[in-house]
């Protein structure tokens, strides 16, 4: 798993011996995981404490589906939706807080609020203020991959040679990333499973993800609950695929991912521990 590191609020983590689980926590109505569970404020809080209390190392608000299908939300509302769950959050617990958003504005709000980490969909390609904010503020940075938008990226998705493009878009924006003053060891990336790729496209990403790797930057991987998983177990109940997910969780963290995004954290939590134990013996 090499060393690694990623800096997220002026510390240093190191993702060599130990990765770390990002906890979903959506407060949209209509999201496809969890049918608006967490939409009111009391209960969105309720969760992230829950999310920590599991052993999520991160939690990543987001207060725009973007599910395959879902339109866009005005800045107002998404603001109205994340800050006031931030802010009581970062009084409540100390946790690392990730904003998930492609709107600068929604982004430095997120911010000034308590987040540290902006995991932007678009990679910094839906905002031009985007990469400006993240370079001024030091936040942290997921750039992810999505080919299309939510509202179309499932429709047709077409690539020659899907990992070869995703890495070449990771590396186009690093370089854009670093102009801006972004500082590198900042940076993590996202192949997007499930955005704007087919089952076939999940699959080969997942398989080769050393060849989506830029710079040693982190990879994060966001797998849990999604569509390709009940194709592959042919079902479509969704808690049927937490099994599966916890155990790619397993899987990839051997293979080289460093970051998970789930919504079962306890699972995922102790999956992590068992091949960590495993994967330090056999150096």
């Amino acid at each position: 798993m090499g060393g690694r590191q990623w800096k997220i609020a002026g510390c240093v983590v190191d993702l060599s011996r130990y990765g770390l689980i990002m906890g979903v926590l959506n407060v949209t109505p209509d999201s496809f995981s969890d049918a608006g569970r967490f939409f009111s404020a009391q209960k969105a809080v309720e969760r992230g404490l829950s999310l920590a209390q599991e052993g999520a190392q991160i939690i990543d608000v987001g207060g725009e589906s973007t599910r395959p299908g879902a339109e866009s939300v005005a800045a107002k509302e998404e603001l109205r939706r994340v800050v006031p769950l931030i802010k009581e959050l970062r009084a409540k617990i100390d946790i690392l807080i990730s904003i998930d958003t492609s709107k600068a504005q929604v982004a430095r709000a997120a911010i000034e609020a308590g987040a540290s980490i902006v995991n932007d969909v678009t990679g910094g390609q839906g905002d031009k203020e985007m990469i400006p904010l993240v370079a001024e503020s030091k936040a942290a940075f997921i750039i992810m991959h999505m080919q299309g938008n939510p509202r179309t990226m499932q429709i047709a998705p077409h690539y020659i040679d899907v990992v070869s493009e995703v890495a070449d878009f990771f590396r186009q924006q690093y370089a854009r990333a670093l102009q801006c003053g972004i500082d590198p060891m900042a940076i993590a990336f996202d192949p997007g499973i499930g955005f704007g790729k087919t089952l076939e496209h999940n699959l080969e990403l997942l398989a080769q993800l050393e060849r989506i790797r830029v710079h040693e930057r982190p990879l994060v991987v966001g797998i849990s609950r999604k569509s390709f998983l009940a194709k592959l177990i042919g079902s479509s109940e969704v808690n049927d695929r937490r099994a599966p997910a916890v155990a790619l969780t397993s899987l990839l963290r051997a293979r080289g991912a460093d970051v998970f995004r789930v919504h079962d954290v306890k699972e995922n939590v102790n999956a992590l521990l068992v091949t960590e134990a495993i994967l330090q013996k056999a150096k």
